[in-house]
């Protein structure tokens, strides 16, 4: 019978390193896409909604309510 051992893989850290920085890189590159590639048209919409929604919000607090 023969066997068969199991060898660990070879990894070379020069080039895992590399990997996980452009990873990163990545990752924070669709993060500032999602927060800064937006139009000026759709950044003045969501400041309007989210005043609209800060004054409807306002506007039911009751009296005396101090949080």
């Amino acid at each position: 019978m023969t066997e068969t051992k199991v060898v660990a893989e070879i990894v070379n850290l020069r080039q895992a390193r590399k990997r996980r920085a452009r990873q990163e890189k990545a990752a924070k590159a669709a993060e500032n896409r999602r927060a800064f590639g937006r139009s000026k048209a759709e950044r003045t919409s969501d400041e309007a909604e989210r005043e609209k929604l800060q004054s409807t919000l306002d506007g039911q607090k009751l009296e005396g309510d101090e949080e």
